[in-house]
């Protein structure tokens, strides 16, 4: 019966990541790292926590590039602006990508 039972999934592992992140902002660093200790054991596995902790900022840069392209009429800024996002979004992305390689390695 266990070999049925789901792993789990990427969309789950955001989800935890997110709400968990969002109630424990006043924790710098055991917040992101419970966040993703939970998250990468939802995703359930390894590689699918990684995932489930970049893609979120991808997906954000990619829509801030997007908006401020068709805002300014200029696709450069929007560039530049994702870019922006997306090195801020991974500057302060280390310990929830610490929390879902163990979490994943628990799964």
């Amino acid at each position: 019966m266990d070999e049925l039972r789901k792993k789990g999934s990427i969309t789950a592992g955001i989800i935890w990541m997110a709400v968990i992140s969002l109630l424990l902002f006043w924790l710098p660093v055991l917040g992101p790292l419970l966040a993703g200790l939970v998250g990468g054991k939802k995703a359930g596995g390894v590689g699918n926590g990684l995932l489930a902790a970049l893609l979120p900022g991808v997906i954000l840069a990619l829509m801030v590039m997007l908006f401020s392209s068709f805002l300014s009429g200029l696709a450069l800024v929007g560039v530049v602006f994702g870019g922006i996002g997306l090195v801020f979004y991974l500057a302060n992305i280390g310990m929830l990508l610490l929390g879902a390689v163990i979490g994943g390695l628990l799964a």
